[in-house]
């Protein structure tokens, strides 16, 4: 084993990060291939626009359960096990997923899109891998750069829901099922990659330096962990955050594939446009990221997420007064929406791994994502019913309202402090 004393630390987090920037990078083209169908194949399989929020609730949700076990795996064997272990459940999702398309069971299909959350979590645990070895002063910049190299299979990503749908076909799959072909096909390539490249193990290397926990675990681990992120402010304003910005963002992004194909057309040719305004709203969600990490670092995690609170409500405003052939205007709402996203999912997540202890971290990271997972999928859930009940208009009103808790959690912790910094 390499002596400690010539580990080059600043070199290890450069790789560390270019690393894990190119996984998630390759796997954002996985997951956004998934979730441009995933609704529309659940309302496929199911024949009622109400089971299209189903789909999309699946994977939120597994996204969320399965972030425990990762968090788990990655505590006791490291990030390379524990995100190697994510994508080989998110590929098994994706073959299920095929075999419910061609069965049209829906009941195989959410438990196939369940399993097919993982990448998600996969993505959204790599951004704490960033900061398992960076300064205090960097943090909200390294973790904003993995979140940022989603940006190049994201936006791509939903632009082959066409393309996988002519896949699908040429194999004989139903129109969606192609689509997590692709999937199915870049995760085996990221999970290898993630065991071969991502060496040394980035937590287990901080831990060795002495600035990681033990990685012990006991019953009850993740309620302790995240009762110590809720007792302090920024804790309680970063867990907040977090919850806030994934539970609106998924409230109106989910729907907004049913709402734009109520428009009419070809169906080639909708898929298309809706690939487009995803694109879009990706693009906000993570091509910006880098100066959200600047402005977290540079003028406080609280400031940044008030900027992300606005910008959600200016994001659900927009979109949800758009009629289903608006693209421009649906377009440029789900780029706020992906902002607003940004800012409260990077300050937020920054202010939660700043808030416990740094034998905590991983554990408190990982109930962090389940509880961001839990509020996205109730958000998720409810966005069909919501819809056939009075339209995409009451769909955004209603993931709007959700940012009202993180208003009063953010005014709280600025008269405790008596500023708007952190």
């Amino acid at each position: 084993m390499t002596d400690l004393q010539d580990v080059d630390r600043s070199a290890v987090q450069r790789r560390t990060v270019g690393v894990l920037s190119g996984s998630v990078a390759l796997a954002g083209l996985g997951v956004t291939v998934g979730v441009t169908v995933g609704g529309l194949l659940a309302r496929d399989v199911a024949g009622t626009d109400s089971a299209s929020g189903l789909g999309q609730t699946a994977g939120v949700l597994g996204a969320a359960v399965i972030a425990v076990p990762l968090a788990g795996i990655s505590d006791r064997w490291g990030r390379r096990a524990g995100l190697a272990s994510g994508y080989a459940v998110a590929v098994l999702g994706a073959v299920l997923a095929i075999v419910a398309a061609t069965l049209s069971s829906l009941p195989l299909l959410l438990v196939g899109l369940f399993a097919f959350g993982a990448a998600s979590a996969c993505g959204l645990q790599a951004r704490y891998a960033a900061a398992d070895l960076s300064n205090p002063e960097h943090r909200g910049r390294d973790l904003s750069l993995v979140v940022w190299a989603t940006t190049v299979g994201s936006v791509l990503g939903p632009n082959l829901a066409g393309p996988g749908a002519d896949f699908g076909a040429s194999l004989g799959l139903p129109v969606l099922g192609g689509a997590y072909a692709v999937s199915a096909a870049v995760f085996v390539l990221v999970g290898l990659a993630v065991l071969t490249l991502l060496r040394p193990d980035p937590l287990l290397l901080a831990r060795r330096l002495g600035s990681g926990g033990s990685g012990a675990r006991r019953r009850g681990a993740t309620g302790a962990a995240l009762r110590a992120v809720w007792a302090s402010p920024g804790g309680r304003l970063g867990l907040t955050a977090v919850v806030v910005s994934h539970s609106v963002m998924v409230g109106v992004m989910v729907m907004t594939p049913v709402h734009m194909g109520h428009a009419g057309g070809p169906e080639g040719t909708t898929l298309r446009i809706i690939g487009l305004v995803i694109s879009v709203h990706v693009a906000g969600m993570y091509l910006f990221s880098p100066l959200v990490g600047w402005l977290a670092d540079r003028f406080g995690r609280r400031t940044t997420v008030a900027a992300g609170a606005l910008l959600l409500l200016a994001a659900a405003g927009l979109a949800g007064t758009a009629a289903p052939g608006a693209a421009v205007q649906l377009g440029v709402g789900l780029l706020l929406l992906g902002l607003g996203w940004s800012c409260g999912l990077i300050a937020g997540s920054t202010l939660v791994t700043e808030s416990v202890a740094v034998e905590l971290r991983p554990t408190a990271q990982g109930g962090t994502d389940l509880l961001m997972g839990l509020g996205a999928a109730l958000a998720g859930a409810i966005g069909g019913p919501l819809l056939a009940l009075g339209g995409f208009g009451l769909v955004a009103a209603v993931s709007a309202a959700l940012v009202l808790p993180l208003a009063v959690v953010w005014l709280a912790g600025a008269r405790l402090s008596g500023s708007g910094s952190s």
